[in-house]
């Protein structure tokens, strides 16, 4: 199906806190309660709609142990975006999220967007990790923060559609290079220069002046 853009995203944090189910979700629309250990890195997309403009998502899950840490590393480039998840159950998998964003913003392209997303909101009863915690932790970050729930589905649309929709303002805003591949964003058939309804920049010229200014 022709887009007209691709942005690529990179899940990230500890093993174990949902981040293949969240993709499963995301692509598959199910949950698969028992799932193997990512070992280096899967891989998934899916096409959404933001403006009226279809994008894909190409979305790499990566594996949260120590030992394919220099792995994840490597996909940091090219990201646009990156969903950082903890589970709100698991006390250590939020004390980690820092050395995850040092991780991430030390290897990744300075204006990724990051949205942290604090994972199993359906196990309320043994929370570990307040919501106003991922709220603040967040707050201090610049990140954009939701808790989701793999299992229910539970805002998982909102937390991938809402990371593109910030990557998409920054390219209007034109804080993205989009013609450099290296920012994790691909211009599609639907933007190509032969597409007689774009204007300068990418952007298209019947847009209704939406932009800036």
């Amino acid at each position: 199906m022709s887009y007209a853009y691709l942005f690529k995203y990179i899940i990230i944090g500890d093993t174990g806190v949902g981040k293949s189910c969240l993709l499963l979700q995301f692509t598959d629309k199910r949950f698969q309660p028992v799932h193997d250990l990512t070992i280096g890195v899967e891989f998934g997309a899916r096409m959404i709609t933001i403006d009226n403009k279809q994008i894909k998502l190409q979305i790499w899950d990566t594996a949260g142990q120590e030992a394919f840490r220099s792995i994840t590393r490597s996909y940091y480039r090219g990201a646009a975006g990156a969903l950082l998840v903890y589970d709100i159950t698991r006390r250590e998998t939020f004390n980690h999220l820092t050395t995850w964003l040092e991780d991430a913003r030390q290897h990744s392209n300075s204006s990724m967007v990051i949205m942290l997303i604090g994972n199993k909101c359906d196990l309320d009863s043994r929370r570990e990790v307040k919501k106003e915690e991922g709220e603040a932790f967040a707050r201090e970050h610049g990140l954009i923060f939701m808790e989701t729930s793999a299992k229910t589905a539970a805002n998982v649309e909102e937390a991938f559609i809402n990371t593109a929709r910030e990557i998409y303002e920054k390219i209007q805003e034109g804080v993205f290079d989009i013609n450099n591949e290296a920012n994790g964003i691909k211009i599609g058939p639907q933007l190509s220069p032969t597409n007689p309804n774009l204007g300068s920049g990418g952007q298209s010229s019947s847009s209704g002046g939406s932009g800036c200014c």
